[in-house]
């Protein structure tokens, strides 16, 4: 199996547009802040769709839920959110964006 240069494709990910693809809604919004139900648990406690337990920042790439505890950048929210390894992640990410697979070139 070919590897993934996880790295490259980090950089080639944008937070928006994963979270457009799990159909995130924020709550809130503060500058490049967003809050809102976490899509990785789905916020099923007692505020439900209104819950602002997932904080994302879109200029840093970073997300972090206070509830469930997950946190990371743009593939790890969708690794998470879809409940796949990284490597499935990537290809995922990859087909729907529409974007080559930066694959690790053997010398």
């Amino acid at each position: 199996m070919p590897g993934v240069n996880f790295a490259v494709l980090r950089e080639q990910l944008a937070m928006a547009d994963v979270l457009r693809l799990l159909q995130f809604v924020p709550s809130r919004v503060r500058g490049e802040q967003r809050r809102g139900a976490c899509p990785v648990h789905e916020s099923r406690g007692p505020h439900g769709p209104r819950s602002r337990s997932f904080s994302v920042n879109l200029r840093l790439g970073r997300y972090q839920c206070f509830r469930c505890g997950s946190r990371g950048n743009a593939l790890e929210l969708w690794a998470a959110a879809r409940g796949v390894s990284l490597y499935a992640a990537a290809i995922e990410l990859c087909e729907s964006l529409e974007i080559d697979v930066p694959w690790i070139q053997r010398a």
